[in-house]
């Protein structure tokens, strides 16, 4: 019996040591997954071995694998696989939002899932300046490298059918302004910005108009706005030039503004207006026709918007430049007033024998000496 108890007593001894064996191996394996996942943790947290900032463009759908393996290839990650299980085995899946990113020098592989998850894409700026033509502003759109063009093969006309006004002029319909946009942006979405906020603005100032103005809808008033804006580039004068403008449309008299005249000009404009220029019919040659132009012959800022719709209370009917190369004006209620104006600017540049003219300066100065330039 003795003999047997033994026996039992060691099967029994090695059963129990089958369970303690594995807890033991178990216990190998979980410190050792410890240890490797504080390892991974402290990788996460260690300044990557990039010296100086790292650029990559991520498309949309990128992938997560893709772009990891992209940054350890430019020398912003250390190990792409490692922040790759790091992430499976928390199940985490971060989505990266597309655009163009500026890696910091030694920035960790936290703070850069960090910088695709909140989307701190590069931001580029672009600079619509006011009194631009739409030519000029797409020209410079197209000069950008920032910007993903996409509309650069369009005419004028096929560019506001893109955007979703057909049939609506381009000119004078986007905002003046500088529009921050992260880099690889569409020109398309960038020009949409643009239209929107010219709209917005027009709108709010439409209905906060002065009353009484010989203007019949928010277009008329935005082409107007569009003459101020290449009339004068002085802030104060703006509402006085307006004043002028929109007293003429009041009576019927031709608003004789050589800038439309060089915008119907085109290509042809070389740089003076001649007699001829004034006196060649075209539908922006608002010497020979009356009322406003077909459409706005630039793009106005808001201080040009605010002067149209609100002008000067003042009974000028015409305007010439003082000479005095600080872009100044003299303002006339009367023609025999215009006219000591005129002579007044004309002696200034040295020519003499100018007769009166109910038109600019330019008109009186080109009809009787064709050597003056155009205030």
């Amino acid at each position: 019996m003795r003999r047997s108890h033994k026996r039992g007593s060691r099967r029994a001894a090695s059963a129990a040591s089958v369970p303690g064996a594995l807890l033991l191996g178990l216990l190998v394996l979980v410190a050792a997954g410890a240890g490797a996942w504080a390892q991974l943790r402290a990788a996460m947290s260690q300044p990557g071995p990039a010296g100086v900032p790292v650029r990559i463009q991520v498309p949309e759908g990128a992938r997560l694998r893709s772009v990891l393996g992209q940054l350890q290839r430019q020398g912003a990650l250390r190990h792409a696989l490692w922040v790759e299980l790091y992430l499976r085995l928390q199940g985490r899946q971060p989505k990266m939002q597309a655009g163009l990113y500026e890696i910091a020098a030694h920035a960790t592989a936290r703070q850069i899932l960090e910088q695709f998850a909140e989307g701190r894409v590069l931001l580029s700026s672009i600079t619509i300046v006011e009194g631009w033509t739409v030519a000029q502003m797409r020209h410079a759109l197209d000069a950008d490298a920032d910007v993903a063009h996409q509309t650069a093969h369009l005419s004028d006309q096929q560019l506001m059918q893109a955007l979703g006004h057909p049939g609506e002029p381009a000119e004078g319909q986007f905002f003046p302004d500088t529009y921050r946009f992260a880099a690889g942006t569409s020109d398309r979405k960038i020009l949409e910005m643009a239209y929107q906020r010219m709209q917005t603005t027009l709108a709010a100032d439409w209905a906060r108009r002065a009353a009484g103005l010989p203007l019949a809808n928010p277009e008329q008033a935005l082409t107007l706005a569009s003459i101020i804006e290449k009339e004068t580039g002085r802030p104060d004068e703006r509402p006085k030039i307006a004043a002028v403008f929109v007293n003429r449309l009041r009576l019927g008299m031709r608003l004789q503004s050589d800038p439309t005249v060089i915008y119907g000009l085109g290509e042809r404009y070389d740089g003076s207006i001649h007699t001829r220029d004034l006196q060649t019919d075209t539908p922006y040659n608002t010497y020979t026709r009356a009322g406003l132009p077909p459409t706005p012959i630039a793009l106005p800022g808001a201080a040009s918007l605010q002067a149209a719709l609100h002008p000067a209370g003042i009974d000028a009917l015409y305007f010439v430049a003082t000479g005095q190369g600080d872009g100044s004006h003299q303002f006339s209620a009367t023609l025999a007033e215009h006219d000591v104006a005129l002579r007044s600017y004309l002696r200034r540049l040295g020519v003499t024998g100018v007769g009166a003219s109910t038109g600019g300066a330019a008109a009186a100065a080109q009809s009787a000496a064709a050597q003056a330039p155009r205030p």
